[in-house]
């Protein structure tokens, strides 16, 4: 009876998440932003279980508003993480899986974008701040923007974006985000000192040119420092892994956006800018 009502919750959970994405985008930005979620999610979950560790399937969170729709999705895993090898693995595979299937979405995406004069538009937009991954298919893609133009963003290239961005988040080196699990998972117990660093950084950041970021820093601070040790502590990862982690850190970088909303009004005579209507 219990394992039913568990299954009823995620099915709900799911089919909501699915109604407020459509809400706030569509069919097409729902369907794809669901894709790269689960996606996510999903490697988490493989990777669990591959490693023996007992984990339930995603719980979506619906958000009946701008900008996602969403706030993203979870799994819960209810046992001990055996070695930093299972940390690592199940770390690193949310990630990985959201930000492979996120590519396709926005070369499709952005092959779909249109390139639109702005000056005198009356329509409202939520501009976006670009990624450097985004930066580099646009240009392969599209070539230079002409001033005074910008691109109006697909749903496909919008949740691409999207999955950009809730990777790098996903990657942030803290405490129990999946960029903390690499962290730990590489350089155990002296983690604590990328964790504080990282937190430095993020704040000075903030301080400097973002105040965006001020909350999430805030909340890292109450409740993503500490990480649980895996049982065995002693056993290394090997060459793979450490080179996995490095390539992890790259895509990090390609993901991060410093200023993901620069402002949300009707953009005029702009240069080189994304956006979608709102």
């Amino acid at each position: 009876m219990r394992t039913i009502r568990t299954i009823a919750i995620h099915i709900i959970l799911f089919i909501l998440t699915v109604i407020t994405t459509y809400l706030v985008g569509g069919s097409m930005y729902s369907a794809s932003i669901m894709t790269i979620l689960l996606s996510h999610e999903m490697g988490h979950y493989v990777m669990s279980k591959r490693h023996g560790v007992p984990a339930t399937l995603p719980y979506f969170i619906p958000l009946p508003m701008p900008p996602f729709g969403t706030l993203g999705a979870i799994i819960r895993m209810k046992g001990i993480i055996l070695n930093k090898k299972a940390l690592f693995d199940i770390g690193v595979a949310g990630p990985l899986s959201g930000f492979v299937v996120s590519i396709p979405f926005i070369v499709l995406g952005i092959k779909f974008s249109e390139i639109q004069h702005m000056a005198g538009s009356n329509t409202p937009f939520l501009q976006l701040g670009d990624p450097l991954l985004f930066k580099i298919l646009q240009k392969m893609l599209l070539g230079d923007i002409p001033e005074g133009y910008d691109l109006v963003l697909h749903p496909f290239a919008y949740a691409g974006w999207v999955g950009l961005f809730v990777t790098a988040l996903n990657l942030l080196p803290v405490g129990q985000l999946d960029g903390g699990h690499v962290v730990y998972a590489v350089f155990g117990n002296r983690s604590k000192w990328v964790f504080a660093a990282s937190i430095t950084a993020l704040a000075i950041f903030s301080i400097v040119y973002n105040p965006g970021w001020l909350l999430l820093v805030i909340l890292l601070l109450i409740f993503g420092m500490r990480h649980p040790q895996p049982f065995d502590m002693e056993t290394g990862l090997d060459r793979r892994r450490k080179l996995l982690a490095l390539l992890v850190l790259v895509i990090f970088l390609l993901s991060f956006t410093p200023a993901p909303f620069p402002e949300t009004n009707i953009l005029k005579n702009t240069t080189n800018s994304e956006g979608i209507p709102i």
